[in-house]
């Protein structure tokens, strides 16, 4: 970057764009240039984002959850070079050593007796295998699923996500899947019954709108599963690794799943891994069947280094307890701007580092992100809600430059309000 010259700077980012629109997809190169996105990313570091003309943007969004430890944590640069050097995918056919060391760090450190891991390339690779051993063990059909809820895009994890908007075009889905609004124990009790083979739920939902459940909906599911010989499949890929304030988010509610799924911030924010990780009762059905199911690249070296390093990195710098401390400030903060704009903000809710601000229409929520970018501070709308913009950054954001990016919000509200106002005179 340092080598080039600003009219060679220009030159790449309009031959990215003009890329993306032929060779990717117009309808994001629209999108990208409306929310006054119209520059490539050059590097990170950190909580910050730098683009190819050297302006940092204050990442509050954190890549939907992906980077729980930073931007290029150094530590984990280092230790997937390494690898890289000496072995970068896996033969498939030997013993894995990384493989083996990261199951064995991820069954000391979730909760209950899960145990076995597989490892895939993506949260929805870790859905699929969920619901695939859910079946396979129970030997059962049925899955129940929240409203409003997001496990993935694949068709699987497609078919237990809880927005038509994103089903609707490539129905029908997989069969035997019923979803019921999220917190509400009655709906769940009666759509579960003896054909179910597993309720899959977030333990706060995401893309819902940052939606936290009451203290004993998560127990009182656990509890109805049991009954009917179901398990419970807790999806903690956004919610997992240290993002809530502790290790997993089912810990809060003193829950623990039959099979819990992860990814995102499990690769460090360096490369993609996913996982979905079970009990020896129920790995047992794979044991005759070792490759049944099965991953040519998922579980490689390089990302097995990129996620001991990660899991190290957590424990060792406190950053569960980090994102509790940073949220409580955050949300305290973010009331007294509610107060200040309650005819535009809805409501504040939060848990750790995953906080959601709701206003009472989705394009304030999308001028406010708009507005937000222009002065260099990242945030976007949750997916299922998009009246709900998340505040999501990395677990290692300095207090420094979490106070930096609420004066932003407050400045780009005060303008937001202002444009409200213009236009209601008009």
């Amino acid at each position: 970057m340092e080598n080039l010259t600003n009219e060679e700077k220009n030159l790449i980012v309009e031959e990215t764009i003009e890329k993306y629109a032929q060779y990717i997809n117009p309808g994001l190169a629209r999108y990208y240039k409306i929310a006054q996105l119209e520059t490539v990313e050059w590097t990170s570091r950190n909580s910050s984002v730098f683009d190819i003309f050297g302006h940092e943007y204050i990442d509050c969004l954190g890549g939907f959850g992906v980077f729980n430890v930073g931007r290029n944590h150094p530590r984990i640069i280092q230790a997937v070079k390494e690898q890289l050097d000496r072995l970068p995918l896996s033969t498939r056919t030997l013993f894995n050593k990384h493989q083996a060391d990261l199951a064995e760090m991820l069954a000391k450190i979730t909760p209950g007796k899960l145990q076995y891991s597989f490892f895939g390339n993506s949260g929805t690779e870790a859905v699929e295998g969920a619901i695939k051993l859910a079946r396979f063990y129970t030997g059962k059909k049925k899955l129940v699923s929240a409203q409003n809820s997001f496990h993935g895009k694949t068709m699987g994890s497609l078919s237990i996500s809880g927005r038509d908007v994103y089903k609707k075009p490539f129905e029908p889905c997989l069969p035997e899947t019923y979803q019921v609004p999220f917190n509400d124990v009655a709906a769940m009790e009666q759509a579960v019954d003896h054909d179910t083979a597993a309720v899959i739920l977030e333990p706060v939902q995401g893309e819902g709108g940052i939606n936290i459940p009451e203290r004993n909906y998560l127990s009182q599911v656990k509890a109805i599963c049991e009954k009917n010989g179901a398990l419970l499949v807790l999806d903690e890929i956004q919610t997992g690794l240290g993002r809530t304030g502790k290790m997993f988010a089912c810990e809060h509610f003193d829950v623990i799943p039959d099979i819990m799924t992860l990814a995102k911030g499990l690769g460090g924010g360096v490369l993609p891994i996913g996982a979905f990780i079970s009990t020896p009762e129920i790995w047992k059905v794979f044991e005759d069947h070792p490759f049944i199911h099965s991953s040519t690249l998922g579980g490689n070296p390089l990302s097995c280094v990129a996620g001991i390093e990660t899991l190290k990195i957590l424990q060792e710098e406190h950053l569960p307890d980090q994102a509790a401390q940073k949220g409580e400030y955050v949300l305290k903060q973010l009331k007294k701007t509610q107060e200040k704009y309650s005819e535009i903000i809805q409501d504040v809710r939060g848990i750790g580092l995953l906080i959601g601000i709701q206003f009472s229409d989705p394009d304030i929520a999308s001028l406010l992100a708009m507005e937000m970018a222009h002065r260099r501070v990242l945030v976007a709308y949750t997916l299922n809600n998009p009246t709900v913009i998340r505040i999501e950054p990395p677990l290692t954001i300095s207090f420094e430059y979490l106070e930096k990016a609420l004066v932003i919000l407050n400045e780009s509200l005060m303008s937001v309000k202002g444009i409200i106002d213009e236009i209601g005179g008009d």
